[in-house]
């Protein structure tokens, strides 16, 4: 076996076991400095913050810096950094990664394949980039850490995808955002080998293997307040990746027996501040809503529409209006085709008139939410009536209605209705 693997399916892995099979992963390598790779705040239940503590503690001795995968994500506070990593990690360890200045072109993946693996709807060649910080020759070993679960874009979270979109540039990003978008969300979530995916191989095959990169990849269940590590797998090859994905699509693919008619989605405010990480509520639950149903978003930290200002300007400027519309647009509007990821977000978080969207905020107006295509709620208005600490997750009873679904964090799973 070319990686390390443990799985507890029932239990989950204890502390103790993940810091031996974090420890034989560096145990016979001469290490002077060590660069770790771990996701920022936004995958809170991912486990990696602890992971990134432990190989921090066992690298004792050793120069460690750390780079969130940040991708467009705006860069974490103090704060932030403490809640996810820990106190043990110094603030100056941290690096920054810059999507749109702080990246090197090591790369290209070629047009006629971008062309046949998106059946001719994308035909340009995507420059890979890289932070510069990964092309730092001094770095004995680049751990790259993160989660493995159904994902809106890739189809299956992680392995490559946090190197070239969580440390990439705005090119790559932007086209790969694009090639998931006019493929079908509901053709790519919660598979493996999707277009996306086949262009993040490529680009791992011909040149992030060149670089000393390893993944430490995790799959993991949440309930209540609790995360548990089920499967943790290390190694440089993609066979790590491959029973990550198997295992998370056994537990992070949740089917349900029929259309769901009233969802209520929970964005932790600790995670979520945006729309653009907000609408997860809306990726991750399209497939398994009815058509002409009603999602409800209780958004209490979402202060924004974009990661930036830019974006946030395209947001509010264009709105959630649907896909054709979205893709005509990106033929005419110069704001558009100079921000790709931003014109696929917005197709991503459309619904094309099949169901409803409500988002129930604090931080943003009525006008606002209204302005982007979502239906309004006030926050205390909607607590009120689908109090989350009240809640549990899957099927609830709420007086004067029928019965809702709940759920608790939407970055870790996807809905499906077998219907569908």
């Amino acid at each position: 076996m070319s990686f390390l693997l443990i799985e507890n399916e029932e239990i989950g892995l204890s502390c103790g076991q993940i810091k031996n099979c974090l420890y034989e992963s560096i145990r016979n390598k001469k290490l002077s400095k060590v660069l770790l790779v771990p996701p920022d705040i936004t995958r809170l239940n991912s486990g990696a913050g602890l992971i990134t503590s432990f190989y921090y503690e066992l690298l004792e001795g050793v120069h460690v810096d750390i780079l969130p995968a940040l991708g467009t994500h705006v860069p974490m506070t103090r704060e932030q950094q403490i809640a996810f990593f820990g106190e043990k990690i110094p603030a100056e360890q941290f690096l920054v990664h810059d999507w749109r200045g702080g990246v090197t072109k090591i790369g290209e993946v070629p047009a006629a394949f971008v062309a046949d693996v998106s059946g001719g709807l994308i035909k340009e060649a995507m420059d890979v980039e890289v932070s510069n910080y990964l092309l730092d020759s001094s770095y004995d070993l680049i751990l790259s850490i993160g989660q493995v679960v159904p994902h809106e874009v890739v189809g299956m979270a992680n392995y490559t995808k946090n190197i070239v979109v969580g440390c990439g540039g705005s090119r790559f990003i932007n086209l790969s955002h694009m090639l998931g978008a006019v493929c079908g969300m509901e053709q790519i979530m919660g598979r493996d080998y999707s277009p996306v995916r086949r262009v993040f191989d490529y680009a791992e095959e011909h040149f992030i293997s060149k670089l000393p990169v390893e993944y430490v990849l995790t799959v993991t269940v949440t309930e209540g307040e609790n995360t548990d590590i089920i499967g943790l797998y290390i190694g440089k090859e993609r066979d790590g990746f491959n029973h990550a994905v198997e295992l998370s699509r056994k537990h992070n693919l949740i089917w349900m027996d029929k259309p769901i008619e009233k969802c209520v989605v929970w964005l932790d405010e600790r995670e979520f501040h945006s729309t653009w990480l907000g609408n997860k509520a809306i990726y991750r639950t399209r497939m398994a809503m009815a058509d002409g149903g009603h999602l409800i978003i209780l958004a209490p930290g979402v202060k924004t529409f974009g990661e930036d200002p830019e974006i946030d300007r395209l947001i509010r400027k264009y709105g959630y209006i649907g896909r054709d519309k979205i893709l005509e647009l990106c033929k005419t509007e110069t704001d558009l085709q100079g921000n790709l990821s931003a014109a696929a977000h917005l197709i991503h978080g459309s619904i094309d008139g099949r169901f409803k969207v409500m988002y129930a905020t604090e931080h943003l107006s009525k006008e606002e939410v209204e302005c982007v295509g979502f239906n309004y709620m006030p926050y205390q208005e909607a607590i009120s009536k689908y109090n989350p600490k009240k809640l549990k997750t899957g099927y609830n009873i709420v007086p004067d209605e029928s019965n809702i679904f709940f759920i608790e964090n939407p970055a870790l799973g996807l809905w499906a209705s077998k219907e569908s």
